[in-house]
């Protein structure tokens, strides 16, 4: 190690960052963007990063290619960037990894409509995480995203949903305890001429006017249902990235049609907590092939817990929330 040239030294983990961030915006001024910092800065960095590879291979990493265009990547600034982004990642793991090991950290995943099943079990909590110095990170996360974040160990435990078949149990590789079980239900801003107060059978929804949601929990159900090209059997009117953005289209009738969602963001809708004051709530009909229901519970990596001391932050989370869960807690396995 003391053979390592001096000015590979002068390089910083900001720098090969700052590499990195251009390798996937193509320009300083989108880097910078990303970064939150000014154009100038970015140009800096790189200028610098050339210069030292000039002296150390004798090629620059980066080159502009005129006003408009992407940076241009020599084939040392390609082995140079792909290096950088290995040895970020590896770094950032490893933090991650020690401060999970020792218990400083922990990182819980939620969704928008799950995040207030941790606010249950904090209070209980927090003098104890707070008296050790144990920082709780929540991070908001799709349900699309759940168990990639868990799998990549971004977060140590999620709070989120899927689809189950009634009544079955889960069966995830994962230790999981339940939380709460509910079926979809159908907000509306149709008049009862247009769409009854009846249950919707698997056939009416066929032809109603639904906003439809691109990815996660809900596009599940309907995937299920009517198979992968749902798109192109059901009335799609509008395709939606988030479930306020849908209440607010209906809510407001800048569309008129159906939207489906959880049977308590409904009830929260027509009873005013959420946007949907000019909205109607109506149960499906139990004809939907298969009998499918929402189960929300809490997630963790298979085993982990096991290589942890029982006061461990993590199994100390894991025990309040088993403790506060409304229906039995499902074993690990």
């Amino acid at each position: 190690m003391l053979d390592v040239p001096p000015h590979l030294l002068d390089l910083s983990l900001d720098q090969l960052r700052t590499l990195a961030v251009v390798r996937i915006a193509g320009s300083a001024q989108r880097a910078a963007k990303a970064l939150g910092r000014e154009q100038s800065s970015v140009q800096k960095q790189l200028d610098n990063l050339n210069g030292t590879a000039v002296r150390l291979v004798g090629e620059a990493l980066v080159l502009k290619q005129g006003r408009g265009k992407d940076y241009a990547f020599t084939p040392s600034g390609h082995e140079v960037v792909e290096l950088a982004i290995e040895h970020l990642r590896g770094w950032s793991e490893r933090v991650h990894h020690t401060r999970r090991r020792v218990g400083s950290t922990i990182s819980v995943g939620t969704t928008e409509f799950t995040v207030q099943f941790l606010g249950t079990v904090w209070p209980g909590l927090r003098t104890e995480f707070e008296s050790r110095g144990v920082q709780l990170r929540i991070e908001h996360v799709r349900t699309r995203d759940l168990w990639a974040r868990l799998d990549a160990k971004h977060v140590d435990l999620v709070v989120g949903s899927l689809a189950v078949e009634h009544d079955q149990p889960v069966t995830l590789d994962y230790d999981f305890i339940e939380w709460h079980r509910e079926r979809v239900a159908l907000l509306t801003n149709l008049n009862t001429r247009e769409l009854p107060d009846t249950p919707v059978s698997s056939e009416t929804l066929r032809d109603l006017p639904l906003l439809v949601p691109s990815a996660g929990l809900l596009a599940q159900f309907l995937g299920r249902w009517y198979g992968p090209d749902y798109r192109g059997t059901l009335n799609v009117v509008a395709d939606i990235d988030s479930l306020n953005y849908g209440l607010t289209l209906l809510d407001n009738e800048l569309l008129h049609g159906c939207m489906l969602t959880t049977e308590r963001v409904a009830h929260a809708a027509v009873t005013g907590t959420l946007p949907g004051t000019n909205l109607r709530n109506i149960p499906l009909a139990h004809d939907y092939t298969p009998d499918l229901q929402i189960v929300t519970g809490i997630f963790a990596r298979p085993g982990e817990r096991d290589r942890y001391a029982h006061d461990h932050p993590l199994n100390l989370l894991w025990t309040a929330f088993a403790d506060a869960t409304p229906t039995r807690p499902t074993p690990p396995r």
